[in-house]
């Protein structure tokens, strides 16, 4: 795993390390007597809508964690480099979205109301860095057009001010992902390529699955989640073919394979509109709970996350 002098050869990644390594910004470079200027129905919206991308941090960061030591074994020793700015990038934004839920007074949305926030990011920890790496270019293809909305609509607000920052590590984020997937995309086989589109497919369907809980709030802050959601599944497809992820030959017999079509959204969600009219109406609408410890932590084991794999 150690090697006594590792490559250190001048690329794209070391320069994204470069970059990383001067930016280093805290929660103690925020303004936190900018104004909010939220009601409380806004104040509890944007604490609802930034749960997932919340838990996305907290992700990340086990995530890389985890990914280094592979990095290590492939004698990737630039992307090791890079990833360790990556881990301190997600560290500082756990942390101002930590304090921003303190100064809306509201917490995120539990795990008990919004299973598929859980799905979603057990999802991204399978399999190895290349599927990681995937994954966290779809987490932060999402991740860039949520903070793009509150950066133009509340420029000059806490948020808004805020989310200019996360923005520019999101951007090295995006193109240590691109770098790196498209130097491994030729070395992948045919059925290898097939497991990455099945999980560009699940994660969009999952997302789709948060938005569609959390569609009321976003309305209340003037957006729509669904739009969203398609706006990221378009940028994926660009991101896909950028990389090469697309570009697979034919199977030797000359009939196209069906396992490169991007997941139709509008169908399914035609689907799932027509099973909720034949299913029985719920109770209600599932209220936040307190929960004070980290929900991975807390619900790993439970009932409610086996339940929630099981579908």
């Amino acid at each position: 795993m150690l090697r006594l002098f590792p490559d250190l050869s001048e690329d794209l990644l070391l320069r994204l390390y470069h970059k990383g390594a001067h930016v280093h910004w805290t929660s103690e470079d925020i303004d936190w007597d900018a104004p909010v200027a939220l009601d409380e129905r806004g104040s509890l919206a944007l604490a609802r809508v930034l749960s997932p991308v919340y838990l996305g941090e907290q992700s990340a960061m086990l995530g890389a964690a985890n990914v280094l030591p592979q990095l290590a074994m492939a004698g990737e020793s630039t992307a090791q480099l890079y990833l360790t700015t990556f881990l301190g990038d997600e560290a500082r934004h756990f942390e101002v979205l930590t304090r921003l839920y303190q100064r809306l007074g509201h917490q995120p949305v539990s795990i008990r109301a919004l299973p598929a926030m859980l799905r979603y990011h057990h999802r991204l920890r399978q399999g190895d860095r290349v599927d990681w790496v995937w994954g966290i270019l779809i987490s932060d293809l999402f991740a860039k057009h949520f903070y793009q909305l509150f950066a133009h609509s509340q420029e000059n607000l806490l948020f808004g001010t805020m989310s200019q920052r996360i923005l520019v590590d999101e951007s090295r984020h995006q193109a240590f992902c691109d770098h790196y997937l498209t130097k491994v995309m030729p070395h992948l086989g045919q059925e290898r390529r097939k497991a990455l589109r099945s999980m560009r497919d699940e994660l969009l369907s999952t997302m789709e699955d948060m938005q569609a809980v959390l569609g009321e709030d976003a309305e209340v802050l003037g957006f729509s989640g669904q739009d969203m959601v398609d706006l990221v599944a378009l940028d994926v497809r660009v991101h896909a073919q950028r990389i090469g992820l697309d570009q697979e030959p034919p199977p030797t017999d000359g009939v196209p394979g069906s396992f490169g079509k991007p997941v139709d959204l509008a169908e399914r969600r035609r689907l799932k509109a027509e099973e909720d009219t034949n299913r029985p109406q719920q109770m209600g609408p599932a209220q936040d709970c307190d929960c004070s410890l980290c929900p991975i932590a807390a619900l790993c084991s439970s009932l409610v996350v086996r339940r929630a794999a099981a579908r």
